[in-house]
């Protein structure tokens, strides 16, 4: 039986996901919402009555709130 390659050790790929900085982080969570919005407004376009549904939804929501 040939000798198989050891699994991936965890525990440093754990460290190097430790070193990530908080910048590093910050942006990548930036770019990601970034593509989230502009995704969200291209469905608005290709879809105006489904948008306008889910504008008119939200606003009721936001009447209805109590504090």
């Amino acid at each position: 039986m040939p000798d198989l390659p050891e699994p991936p050790d965890h525990g440093s790929r754990a460290d190097a996901s430790e070193q990530e900085t908080d910048a590093e982080r910050r942006r990548r969570r930036a770019q990601f919402l970034r593509e989230l919005a502009e995704a969200r407004e291209l469905r608005d376009r290709v879809q105006p009555r489904r948008a306008k549904a889910a504008r008119l939804r939200h606003a009721m929501r936001m009447r209805t709130f109590r504090w």
